[in-house]
């Protein structure tokens, strides 16, 4: 029995269609409700090796398993590895609550309180959020 080219056709869109993107935790992004921190944090240097490790395993949880968490980047100061900063990306106020009552996140804050100094939370607002997806383009792995 063939098929006509036009019923191939029809399958095929909806094929393509539906599996546009296999993504689960792509999302479409509102700029103007997303919500951006500098995080600043001053590490004990007695247990910097401890508290990076906890915040590595932390930060790759958030981004793998949460789809609100859009970046969390750690990252210290040249010369200064007790100096950490990290740019944090969430797509909403929402996701960032959301975050707060992850397992991963609970288990990071009460592992590391001893370990942290100072911290200084730091809003921020995106100048050009349209050019974001841009970036992360970029990077290949």
């Amino acid at each position: 029995m063939k098929m006509s080219l036009g019923i191939v056709v029809f399958f095929i869109a909806i094929f393509c269609n539906s599996c546009n993107d296999l993504n689960p935790n792509k999302m479409k992004i509102n700029y103007e409700s997303m919500m951006i921190r500098i995080a600043e944090i001053e590490i004990d240097s007695a247990y910097l090796e401890e508290y990076i490790s906890i915040l590595k395993k932390e930060s790759e949880v958030s981004i793998r398993q949460e789809s609100g968490v859009i970046c969390i980047y750690p990252f210290f100061q040249k010369g200064k590895p007790t100096q950490i900063k990290l740019l944090e990306i969430y797509a909403s106020k929402d996701a960032y609550e959301s975050h707060l009552q992850t397992p991963h996140f609970k288990h990071y804050k009460t592992a590391t309180l001893k370990m942290v100094k100072s911290l200084k939370l730091i809003d921020m607002t995106a100048i050009d959020a349209e050019t974001m997806p841009e970036i992360f383009k970029k990077i290949n792995h």
